[in-house]
């Protein structure tokens, strides 16, 4: 199976560079600009222009119509499956998708650190295949400019969980400048952040082989 992966384009998909073919698109989240139902059509629309015979997309903290509209919102994207702390099974391949990342400022789909994000890291099944968040764990593509400094601020606790399963692929966004492709023991990590940290969508679509 290939999965193509694409995640933070923030509605500037129309600008991404070439999407290669594949079994399963999946968009690890902030996939709007300003956050609202508009936004959930136009990306629709340009998904429905795509040859992949199955898409999946979670939300991110850019995402504020799944949040504060969901019905509406899920109505609105007809050509992908939406997972939001839940699953789907493609040819025999188990996926888990969730859109929340640790408190930073006010944003849509944050927790504080510790229990919150601890108890819905453990929703995630023990025979989840690809895990679709999207932020990143603690120490894998998740280091980001703060200031004067670099600092790892992906999710200790998804780390945790993450141990404790037997995955084939993790794949997130969230932290633009930590795009690209990391290896776990067995797992294979990708931060599909299509945008750069200056916000243009030229960061190419990540294949995974399963």
């Amino acid at each position: 199976m290939k999965l193509v992966c694409i995640s933070d384009t923030h509605s500037l998909h129309r600008r991404m560079l070439e999407i290669p073919d594949g079994d399963v698109l999946i968009h690890a989240g902030d996939c709007l600009g300003a956050g609202t139902l508009d936004n959930v059509e136009d990306l629709n629309d340009w998904l429905g222009t795509l040859p992949h015979k199955h898409k999946i997309v979670i939300a991110g903290n850019h995402d504020w119509v799944f949040q504060e509209a969901p019905d509406f919102a899920r109505e609105a994207l007809t050509n992908a499956t939406y997972l939001e702390d839940s699953g789907t099974e493609i040819e025999g391949v188990r996926f888990w998708g969730s859109p929340w990342t640790p408190t930073f400022v006010d944003w849509a789909f944050m927790l504080d650190r510790g229990q919150l994000l601890h108890d819905r890291w453990m929703q995630i099944p023990e025979d989840t295949d690809v895990l679709i968040t999207h932020g990143p764990p603690k120490g894998i593509g998740d280091e980001a400019s703060l200031g004067f400094r670099c600092q790892n601020v992906g999710c200790v606790d998804l780390l945790h969980r993450i141990e404790q399963l037997s995955l084939k692929a993790h794949i997130f966004g969230h932290i633009h400048e930590g795009y690209g492709e990391y290896v776990r023991g067995s797992t294979k990590f990708v931060n599909a952040s299509t945008c750069t940290a200056r916000y243009l969508p030229t960061n190419t679509p990540i294949v995974l082989d399963l």
